[in-house]
């Protein structure tokens, strides 16, 4: 990932932007399977054409899921567990008429046979890969366990979220495939 996406992406300053405005801002944020080397893959294994470096992928529905997001956060704050965040996170996307599931599993394939499964935290609108995290930081292993869950679906968007900031926003990590 490009160091000055990686700056935007965790931009830390005080800014005289709306939050409203810096969501935006953070969504149009995103990124692309030919941007990195990381990712460049990413589209050939979900057997779809690379995306066009500024095509928004499922803009208004991210939007809302970060809407409902900032809403849990708002009530639970940083510090409780993954399972609470997931189930107040459930019932808020219930609440705005989103649909989702919950602890989706699907095969986790080796050379064609099946080895095992893999289970998303939730999958909104059977678009969006949703992985929770209530970390002291997202480590590196975390984005790659939401990228192998969308390369195993086929799936374009996932958002790592990670409730144990003070700000949740900043927690929000954006993956397009």
């Amino acid at each position: 990932m490009s160091n000055l996406l990686e700056n935007a992406l965790q931009h830390n300053e005080p800014s005289a932007e709306s939050l409203d405005q810096q969501l935006r801002r953070k969504l149009e944020c995103s990124i692309n399977a030919g941007s990195s080397s990381n990712y460049a893959n990413c589209s050939s294994i979900a057997g779809r054409a690379p995306l066009a470096t500024n095509e928004p992928v499922y803009k208004d529905l991210s939007y809302a899921i970060v809407g409902a997001v900032i809403e849990v956060h708002r009530h639970l704050g940083p510090g409780q567990l993954e399972s609470n965040y997931e189930r107040a996170l459930a019932k808020e996307l219930a609440y705005r008429g989103i649909p989702f599931r919950r602890q989706v599993g699907f095969a986790s394939y080796y050379k064609g046979e099946v080895i095992g499964e893999l289970v998303a935290d939730l999958v909104v609108d059977d678009r969006i890969i949703l992985e929770l995290k209530a970390v002291e930081r997202v480590h590196p292993a975390h984005k790659a366990q939401l990228l192998s869950y969308m390369r195993a679906t086929g799936m374009r968007l996932g958002m790592l979220i990670n409730f144990n900031e003070a700000v949740v926003w900043k927690g929000i990590k954006r993956i397009v495939c």
